[in-house]
């Protein structure tokens, strides 16, 4: 039963940091980012209401809640970006993401606002990152949950895989 609930929890595996970064995993990781909001807006096209209402997991979110949630957690991300590349080391401001997905706006909210929002967001975010410097993918911000400093080679590959991640948590859900 573990096993099941991390694979429905995880359907592409834990995130894994990548050994080394070369330029093609970068552009492979803005490639992600720059494909997820058609991909997302693909998947759910014409999904009913009730269909919108499906978990991926058991108490897991639903459809609603992951594409809002995406909407939230990619705003943190591209912030933090700007964060780094403009100020020295920032600490940057968690946030509790389950408790964001409990509020009205994520739980009723058409879903076409904040694929709207991913859809320009990802459009300033993949020219944000298709001007990085081999110098800028260095720079960090620092986490202070866990006082980690993360640099944004790393805040990328991390984002590229929360694309895939929560994709296949709708394509998931859709098949339950």
């Amino acid at each position: 039963m573990k096993n099941i609930m991390e694979n429905l929890k995880y359907p592409i595996g834990r995130f894994k940091l990548p050994l080394s970064f070369n330029k093609e995993i970068i552009n492979n990781c803005i490639q992600t980012i720059q494909d997820f909001p058609e991909q997302v807006k693909n998947e759910v096209f014409n999904l009913s209401e009730t269909a919108l209402e499906k978990q991926y997991r058991p108490e897991g979110w639903t459809i609603r809640q992951v594409i809002h949630h995406c909407a939230d957690s990619h705003m943190n991300s591209f912030i933090r970006f700007k964060l780094a590349l403009t100020e020295e080391i920032p600490t940057i401001k968690p946030y509790e993401e389950s408790r964001w997905a409990e509020l009205e706006d994520s739980k009723k909210l058409d879903i076409t606002i904040s694929i709207h929002l991913l859809q320009a967001l990802h459009q300033r975010w993949v020219v944000l990152l298709s001007s990085l410097t081999d110098a800028d993918w260095e720079k960090q911000f620092c986490h202070p949950e866990t006082n980690q400093f993360i640099d944004l080679k790393t805040n990328l590959a991390m984002y590229d895989w929360h694309c895939r991640h929560h994709l296949a948590h709708i394509i998931n859900a859709k098949k339950s």
